[in-house]
């Protein structure tokens, strides 16, 4: 319980009246935008830098695929570094990140340094959500506040998933005004603008004890053995997914050599980076993993998969694509917010799979004569799912995970999320390896009616799902 004295610390140390204010929100809600935006805004200068650079217009496809990489290590690990060092320290160190990889990008001459420059934007932009979490649960504790701040949540939510919808038009006016240097570059603005804003409105971390501040204390404490078994394991999987339907065996066996000497390892640390017996008796954090992973690959299997259709099976252009499935990420923007000020998380899951089985069902309904606002009708579909989804679970992970662990679980709810956007673009590969057809399209609808039903029953049959958060007079 806390003390008068404990109390009146907390007031002198941080916003009594109002703890989320809009100058400490917007450097989170900015840097929190910069991931999603950079994973799709590169998908309108791939042709004009492989014409430059005089590569095939295949290479480039690494330029995807490092910064997920890159991204589904790099999230746990700022989360981890975050509840060990400080979340603002970390959050500003991936902005210098973030500027370098512009720098270096805007700058490049050949592929190798433009994927150089691809993984360090990965991994900065990564340390943006897990602070972020990490900053929110730390404030609100301070605060007194028993419930999440759905309308916060809410705020991350829409600059975590719905800007990513709005990447490829950013994109295209960036590359066809000014030339593809400035999907790298674009990024120098934008983390100037979030450096000054945290630099000046974010809470300062606590001061670092030297006495524990050695490299070997700092390694043990944020478990560095189990930080580097989970990249190799994580990079291989990864790149063993992405190489199918053709089998990388040396990928697999990486990952097998890998994967179990950590998992033995973390088993045996007293306080290990992942959490492998944390996580087996805490279900409801292992459901929300599995729920973001199924339900993202029904969303990106849309983005990716239907672009693809209706560029080769419909004949409609680059642009034409985009703009048709712009309106997804404007209903998940619009919807974000006011989902998540209500903290509701049952409602919002059932909603999501519901919405994803009917979407599904829409694409196998799709031919290559049907009128464009028949796509659009499916896209929007597919929106309320992008938005649902997000909130539902991403206040089910506030309230699953242990208060000294958010930082890590929010980096592993994302690292989960990659793994459905990744095995979304291995789904689309195999469907529509004879050429993007009908066929293929409809096979896509029948994969995500699966989905859809296994994220409907992870959410009915789930019992720790509470309609409302939980407070001290409703505890979970």
């Amino acid at each position: 319980m806390r003390t008068a004295p404990a109390r009146a610390d907390t007031a002198a140390r941080g916003p009594a009246r109002e703890p989320f204010a809009w100058t400490f929100t917007a450097p989170l809600y900015v840097g929190s935008s910069l991931n999603p935006v950079n994973s799709s805004i590169i998908a309108t200068a791939l042709v004009p830098i492989a014409t430059e650079l005089h590569v095939p217009v295949g290479s480039t496809a690494v330029l995807v695929s490092s910064l997920y990489l890159a991204s589904a290590v790099a999230q746990p690990t700022a989360g981890k570094l975050a509840e060990v060092l400080g979340p603002r320290r970390i959050f500003l160190s991936g902005i210098v990140l973030v500027l370098l990889g512009g720098l270096v990008g805007g700058l490049g001459q050949n592929l190798a340094t433009l994927t150089v420059a691809r993984v360090l934007v990965g991994i900065g932009t990564s340390a943006a959500f897990p602070c972020a979490m990490v900053l929110i649960r730390r404030r609100a504790e301070e605060s007194g506040l028993d419930a999440p701040p759905g309308g916060v949540l809410g705020g991350i939510a829409i600059a975590g998933m719905a800007t990513a919808a709005v990447g490829p038009p950013i994109g295209g006016l960036l590359v066809g005004a000014a030339g593809w240097r400035w999907a790298f570059l674009i990024n120098i603005p934008v983390t100037a603008i979030a450096m000054a804003m945290a630099m000046r409105w974010l809470p300062k971390d606590a001061v670092l004890d030297r006495e524990h501040m050695g490299f070997r204390k700092v390694a043990d404490r944020i478990d560095l053995p189990g930080i580097l078994g989970f990249a190799v394991s994580m990079s291989a999987l990864v790149i063993f997914l992405m190489s199918l339907p053709h089998v990388e065996w040396i990928a697999l066996a990486v990952f097998v050599l890998a994967a179990v000497p950590t998992v033995v390892w973390e088993l045996r640390k007293t306080a290990p980076f992942f959490d492998f017996r944390g996580l087996a008796a805490n279900g409801a954090l292992a459901r929300t993993y599995l729920r973001q992973a199924l339900t993202l690959l029904g969303v990106y299997s849309v983005m990716y998969g239907m672009t693809q259709w209706m560029e080769a099976a419909h004949g409609i252009s680059t642009v034409g694509a985009g703009l048709l499935l712009l309106p997804m990420g404007a209903v998940s923007a619009l919807l974000s917010r006011p989902l998540a000020s209500r903290n509701l998380v049952r409602g919002p899951l059932i909603a999501s799979a519901v919405a994803m089985l009917l979407g599904s069902a829409g694409i196998m309904l799709l031919t290559s004569h049907s009128p464009a606002i028949a796509i659009v009708l499916v896209s929007l579909v597919f929106g309320v799912t992008s938005a649902s989804t997000t909130v539902g679970n991403q206040t089910a992970l506030y309230l699953a995970a242990p208060p000294e662990q958010i930082g890590t679980a929010s980096g592993l709810f994302r690292t989960f999320g990659y793994l459905g956007t990744i095995t979304s673009a291995v789904i689309g590969s195999l469907v529509f390896r004879d050429g993007a057809s009908d066929h293929g399209l409809h096979t896509l609808g029948i994969v995500l009616v699966v989905a859809g039903l296994a994220v409907l029953l992870l959410t009915v049959l789930d019992r720790r799902l509470m309609k409302n958060a939980p407070t001290k007079e409703n505890p979970a």
